[in-house]
């Protein structure tokens, strides 16, 4: 359901969230050998992270990738609408061009539930909430 940049986004921003701060920035390269991503690839989704007000950087030869408190109060929500069209959640599950309350496709009752609950925990869990999560749980993943 989400574009590759998307978890490409969440994973990079989990890191850094649990690996940098302002006096210990990270940059792209780094990021992305040790996440296996594309670096091109990765260092286009920072920077659009970073105009998007999600991650931080400074420019220069001690420049990198931050999250700044502010920062770290975002919600993976925010991450995916800042790469991907978030609209896609509002979307059938089984690609119908209309299904809703009143003109359900076969799993709608089934599935808008589990999207509703998912929605929710996405906009109201931060950054830092789900980067604790993730640093206890010491589950580090990489995108397949």
């Amino acid at each position: 359901m989400l574009s590759n940049a998307t978890k490409y986004a969440i994973t990079a921003v989990l890191y850094l969230t649990n690996n940098a701060n302002k006096n210990e920035k990270i940059g792209a390269k780094q990021i992305a050998e040790e996440l296996e991503i594309p670096a091109p690839f990765l260092a286009k989704t920072m920077q659009e992270l970073t105009k998007k007000g999600i991650i931080s950087s400074i420019k220069g030869p001690h420049g990198g990738f931050y999250l700044s408190k502010t920062n770290k109060e975002k919600t993976i929500f925010d991450i995916i609408a800042s790469i991907d069209n978030a609209d896609k959640f509002n979307n059938c599950y089984l690609g119908q061009s209309e299904c809703d309350e009143s003109n359900p496709c076969v799993v709608h009752h089934l599935y808008a539930p589990f999207k509703n609950k998912l929605i929710k925990k996405l906009k109201t869990k931060t950054i830092s909430e789900m980067a604790a999560e993730h640093k206890s749980n010491k589950n580090f993943f990489k995108i397949i």
